[in-house]
């Protein structure tokens, strides 16, 4: 079960399509209206990560604790730097904390990061949940792009 935050238009939604199979769950949250995908086991609904009601309607789709939450939730880039970064920061620490309530024991957390001077107390965090965590940077982005995603291992759920 894959819960995608920031899914509009759908790349990530349909790449954990593929992974689940027949067998397993996706729901896609985004603010705007995702690509319907042709698949019983795919829901899409509109939802921010920054209103705590998104954890509860994720929940309600739910019926079970998720396997996974990605998260490619991205700010309108302003480009003014340190305000950008610490938009993306902010995002992610969101979707850090519906991970962090969704996620059964041992799940896993994929979130997009940029670099910048609060990365270091965001992967922090992040470690506090997580026995493993990793910086990725992805062959498909830009050798320049500040982009980076966090990946956290083995969610360690408190009861």
């Amino acid at each position: 079960m894959v819960v995608d935050l920031g899914a509009a238009p759908g790349g990530w939604t349909q790449a954990a399509r593929k992974l689940v199979g027949d067998s397993g769950f996706v729901l896609a949250v985004d603010l705007k209206l995702i690509e319907p995908v042709d698949a019983p086991n795919v829901r899409t609904i509109i939802g921010d990560v920054a209103e705590p009601q998104t954890i509860q309607d994720i929940l309600e789709f739910l019926p079970r604790s998720a396997d996974v939450v990605v998260s490619d939730v991205s700010p309108n880039v302003s480009g003014i730097w340190e305000l950008d970064h610490a938009r993306q920061v902010d995002l992610a620490s969101q979707s850090l904390r519906i991970a962090t309530s969704i996620l059964r024991s041992g799940g896993s957390f994929f979130v997009k990061v940029f670099q910048g001077n609060t990365l270091n107390n965001f992967v922090a965090e992040v470690k506090r949940h997580f026995s493993f965590v990793k910086l990725v940077k992805p062959k498909a982005s830009r050798s320049k792009s500040a982009e980076l995603y966090v990946l956290g291992r083995n969610f360690r759920k408190k009861p």
